[in-house]
């Protein structure tokens, strides 16, 4: 059975306008590593010091991606990704300390879509934005069918849409994608190894639960009973997949 994925075909990046980024970090040190580090034709960087900054940036003008630290003043990085997922699907990179674990899983139930462990590599913070940025460049040109119907389940992708049982669901972008990835592949089983490179984009982090994390997050919205999932079923010993029925 063929695999529907997301494209893997890179969009011209010449013929793309430059990517507005916002950084939000109080640490100067942080926040300009992060400033050197995207520094490039591709990327146009807006920096803050704190979460209050960030909203009031949020509210002037549109941003591709936001980074936000969870540790900052006047509103925190929990609070300010939260209040921008009730207004928008820009993608949110959450920035936590290396035993901050529980503030990736806190993040992503506020709606984050990805996070990065401090202290960072270089290379890996320019993988994350550019595996973010080719993520929603391929929303426009998937290679699965735009509209996929799987039991209760319809997905209007060109809309970003989410019916389940003739009722819309209001669903984070990664959400969407896991339940795209899935409903498109209906019936095949995926480890979190082939989850997380497919629908994140790279390769799996073992000391993170994100996969388990969205998928119970799922459950919460499209099931009936979410402790007793009908859709989105668990293999025992292998990972999940959408029931065809």
């Amino acid at each position: 059975m063929p695999l529907f994925r997301r494209t893997s075909d890179r969009v011209s990046e010449e013929a793309l306008a430059p990517r507005r980024i916002l950084i939000a970090d109080d640490d100067p040190s942080i926040a300009n590593l992060i400033q050197v580090t995207l520094k490039d034709p591709r990327y146009e960087l807006t920096a803050v010091s704190n979460g209050l900054e960030a909203l009031q940036a949020f509210e002037k003008q549109p941003f591709d991606v936001i980074i936000l630290d969870v540790m900052m003043p006047y509103v925190d990085g929990f609070e300010a990704c939260q209040r921008i997922r009730e207004q928008s699907d820009v993608p949110i990179v959450i920035l936590t300390s290396r035993d901050g674990t529980d503030d990736v899983v806190h993040g992503f139930e506020l709606g984050a879509d990805d996070y990065i462990v401090k202290p960072f590599k270089t290379a890996e913070l320019i993988a994350r934005v550019e595996s973010i940025l080719r993520r929603v460049e391929g929303y426009k040109s998937r290679r699965a069918p735009p509209i996929v119907r799987v039991g209760p389940i319809e997905i209007d992708a060109p809309r970003h849409r989410v019916t389940v049982r003739n009722h819309e669901v209001n669903l984070t972008p990664m959400e969407f994608e896991l339940l795209y990835f899935l409903a498109a592949n209906a019936g095949q089983v995926f480890d979190r190894e082939t989850l997380f490179r497919e629908v994140w984009g790279y390769e799996y982090v073992g000391e993170t639960n994100l996969v388990d994390v969205c998928v119970r997050r799922l459950r919460e919205k499209v099931e009936l009973e979410p402790s007793r999932p009908q859709l989105i079923i668990t293999v025992r010993g292998v990972g999940y997949k959408l029931s065809e029925g």
